[in-house]
């Protein structure tokens, strides 16, 4: 599908250079006799592939791979074997001795612990619907093929938010919670078309809508967070086979119910990737020299700024120690006195610090130093009494969550 996709997609790039400002491309989406093919030979194959996923016929997808020719991009061979349904789930014992040892599951998601304690939570909280409970953990899968470096492994971290709302409304809050997760992962500046929502074929057992955001990798639009409507499932389940009552009593209703579930998961090295492989920048200068960059934003930056004396005497140094005596209560920073001031410059735009702060000797006259911005590396003269506030503008987490509301 996505090859049709791309041939259709070259059509239109053609077409648009021939027309120039006078293309209408969505008329011509729409009447192109050659597009039109493409886009019919996709939706066959579309609708063969979702019919085979939610009816799990596998022979019928093993079938599809034969039909449209679909052949291994590194030896182009086409002799597929059958499609087999693999276990995810990842398996160990559990016991003193070989022979009385139990056979134990490591979780794949950190989601049941917060069903089974949502209502110590909802009491203890005095908490009304709708309300969230998040949490980061391991989790653990027995993926096929580890790969793409910490893309896909076997023991990830996760950071899942479980939002329980009324029955009949998880739809309308799944729509919501696909915007504002959305709208987290574009504030970060990598942009906006870098990101793409991918709605499920096949659901899962207990979801009645269900989605991915992705990221364009360097190796392709991947998943890096997943948004779930998972109905009363879980609950509905844990209450079944412990015989504890999980309802939630609604004082504006006056009647008890299960909760239903929206849930939007993010596995923290995938997002780790994306943010290192986003802010990874070689730059030619003007003067003809080169820079390896991190254009981390700075409210994920490891190190926040860097206290550089300009020499190593005269003072400076004392100075220097004293101002980072004042910040490094309230920012991570790094002290540098070691070679040029250009040499330590390059050091911090090696690991993405948003600020430097060079003290020379007309801070010791006036109480000022310069600060340099490493995007732009524009410097600029501020006063003691200012370098918090600058440094503090863009670099704490309050600076994106406000973006949000």
């Amino acid at each position: 599908m996505a090859k049709i996709d791309d041939k259709v997609n070259k059509e239109v790039e053609k077409a648009a250079k021939r027309f120039g400002d006078k293309f209408d491309e969505e008329m011509y989406r729409q009447t192109n006799p050659r597009v039109l093919e493409y886009l019919t030979q996709r939706n066959e194959v579309h609708e063969r592939f979702s019919n085979a996923l939610n009816n799990n016929d596998l022979g019928e997808l093993r079938q599809i791979i034969v039909d449209a020719e679909i052949a291994c991009p590194v030896s182009g061979t086409r002799d597929w074997t059958d499609v087999r349904q693999f276990n995810l789930m990842f398996s160990t014992e559990m016991g003193a001795t070989s022979d009385g040892a139990l056979k134990v599951y490591l979780r794949p998601e950190t989601a049941q612990g917060i069903f089974v304690n949502y209502l110590n939570v909802q009491k203890t909280g005095r908490m009304r619907i709708p309300f969230g409970i998040a949490q980061i953990g391991k989790a653990f899968r027995n993926e096929i093929v580890a790969r793409q470096f910490i893309f896909r492994m076997r023991e990830f971290e996760q950071m899942e938010l479980q939002f329980f709302v009324r029955p009949g409304e998880e739809l309308e809050w799944f729509e919501e919670w696909k915007k504002i997760r959305m709208k987290w992962h574009q504030t970060l500046g990598f942009g906006a078309e870098n990101y793409r929502f991918h709605d499920h074929e096949k659901l899962a057992h207990y979801a009645n809508a269900a989605t991915d955001i992705e990221y364009k990798m360097p190796f392709g639009f991947k998943e890096v967070e997943g948004i779930h409507s998972r109905t009363d499932f879980d609950l509905a389940q844990h209450e079944k086979f412990s015989g504890k009552k999980l309802q939630y009593f609604d004082p504006e209703l006056n009647k008890s119910y299960i909760p239903y579930v929206v849930e939007t998961s993010i596995g923290v090295d995938r997002m780790i990737l994306s943010i290192m492989a986003a802010s990874y920048c070689e730059e030619d200068l003007d003067n003809g020299e080169s820079r390896v960059v991190m254009k981390f934003p700075p409210a994920l930056a490891p190190v926040k700024a860097a206290i550089l004396p300009l020499i190593r005497k005269g003072g400076l140094p004392e100075k220097a120690r004293e101002i980072m005596n004042q910040l490094k209560f309230n920012f991570s920073c790094q002290y540098d006195e070691k070679d040029s001031i250009g040499k330590r410059y390059r050091r911090q735009d090696a690991i993405g610090t948003p600020y430097c702060i060079t003290i020379d000797h007309q801070t010791l006259e006036d109480n000022t130093v310069t600060i340099r911005e490493r995007d732009t590396m524009e410097q600029k003269r501020v006063s003691l009494n200012s370098v918090e506030q600058e440094i503090s503008e863009k670099t704490k987490m309050e600076y994106l969550l406000k973006q949000l509301i």
